[in-house]
């Protein structure tokens, strides 16, 4: 095998490995870390797992969701999920997400943006 050919298998492995861990979690993702993961193919926790969910359907992976949630037509966008994690409980009464909610704006941009990177 040519040293170029080599490299080049080389750089197509890191960048895939790349892919499958976004970008560092920041200090902010620490609370939601203790019941979700945000690893691919990870699994949930005590909560569903958030790889893959900006854009998704709520309630729609492998998890055991509240009535409640299943019942709503939310699509995890900025809007959906500032809203959410503002206050999970006043957004979707009946959610087994017990989470009080995050009142600062830029922590919550900041988790948002974190969940972007999760594909």
């Amino acid at each position: 095998m040519t040293l170029l050919k080599s490299l080049a298998l080389a750089g197509a492995a890191l960048a895939s490995v790349a892919v499958a861990h976004a970008a560092p979690a920041p200090a902010s993702f620490a609370r939601c870390a203790a019941c979700h993961n945000a690893t691919k193919d990870a699994g949930p926790k005590i909560g569903p797992d958030l790889w893959g969910v900006y854009g998704r359907k709520a309630a729609s992976a492998k998890f055991n969701y509240s009535a409640a949630l299943k019942a709503q037509k939310i699509t995890w966008n900025d809007a959906a999920l500032d809203k959410w994690l503002t206050g999970p409980m006043q957004m979707v009464p009946g959610t087994m997400m017990s989470f009080p909610g995050l009142k600062d704006p830029a922590k919550r941009a900041e988790i948002i943006a974190y969940l972007k990177t999760l594909h």
